[in-house]
């Protein structure tokens, strides 16, 4: 999944790159409009597109022909958890580069609108890639969820200044990619990106953020509604034979669970290095108690669920 292998690089490489850069605590936002710092993000966030965007040609296109640019419908493949993924990724790509601005010291307004437009055009591009593919194609379901995830963090960043309802990301190893080892990774870390049978998208809301009452939440627990979905060895369907052998039958179904959560962001630590390292990793879910509800009409409780 080439997006989630984008939103890692282009999230440690923008923050290494503006802490080498600057002498200040990296974690510290200015005070006020700094133009050093703008002019750093800016030329960082221009520098990191074109380099990102040419290693994805590298690494996803570049053993396929081109042909004219064309339309492919994917609205039904994966049961949408492709489309989950879009919404996740537009999302923290937008966050980055808000962060970046508001560390520069921008003023919330600008700083959020700039931020999420960088963070939809970035996705954009991957759909033009796309749509000269002929693996593929530009794809309106990938870009209307692009778009979702864009409006997610906008709305709130305009209307709280924070993000009190965060999209986070979880996986865990499945059954199925045996059956299509070449299309749904063969190992770990390969299945994460490609295994949409053992992944999670979530919607984590932080509860301290929404209580009338102070300090009746500690401020990093957050309540977690996920969305999964597993029996896929293929997009729209299932393969009964692949390179001549049988696969078996399988169902597909819906998934959806409610779990408990941590926002790491919230955790404030005397290490710098350790805040860091919550803020660049703060979109997976912590694993934690979790009560699954499926289109089968099962229920499932899991200790710790990934």
């Amino acid at each position: 999944m080439q997006r989630i292998v984008c939103i890692a690089v282009f999230f440690c490489c923008f923050n290494f790159c503006l802490a080498q850069k600057d002498s200040l605590n990296f974690f510290e936002n200015a005070t006020s409009l700094t133009p050093k710092r703008v002019r750093l993000v800016n030329t960082v966030a221009v520098t990191l597109y074109p380099t990102t965007m040419f290693g994805l040609y590298q690494l996803w296109y570049k053993d396929y022909p081109l042909e004219s640019f064309h339309f492919f419908n994917d609205a039904d493949e994966w049961l949408q958890m492709d489309k989950a993924g879009h919404m996740v990724t537009a999302y923290y790509i937008g966050k980055v580069c808000i962060g970046a601005y508001r560390w520069a010291g921008m003023e919330n307004k600008k700083a959020s609108w700039r931020g999420a437009a960088i963070g939809f055009i970035y996705q954009l591009t991957i759909e033009t890639f796309d749509g000269f593919s002929p693996q593929w194609g530009f794809s309106v379901a990938d870009v209307a969820t692009n778009l979702t995830g864009t409006a997610i963090l906008l709305s709130q960043q305009l209307g709280w200044q924070e993000q009190r309802i965060i999209l986070k990301y979880s996986f865990h190893n499945s059954e199925y990619r045996k059956y299509r080892p070449s299309l749904l990774g063969e190992q770990f870390p390969a299945t994460a990106l490609k295994d949409y049978n053992g992944q999670t998208y979530w919607l984590s809301i932080n509860l301290a953020s929404f209580a009338r009452q102070k300090n009746i939440f500690p401020s990093w627990l957050n309540i977690a509604f996920g969305y999964g979905a597993e029996g896929m060895t293929g997009g729209s369907s299932n393969p009964t034979v692949v390179n001549g052998n049988p696969v078996p039958e399988f169902r597909r179904y819906r998934q959806y669970y409610t779990s408990l959560d941590v926002d790491v962001t919230k955790i404030k630590t005397s290490l710098p290095l350790l805040n860091g390292f919550f803020k660049v990793f703060g979109f997976i879910k912590i694993p934690a108690p979790t009560v699954e509800f499926n289109e089968g009409g099962k229920t499932h409780f899991y200790f710790l669920y990934f």
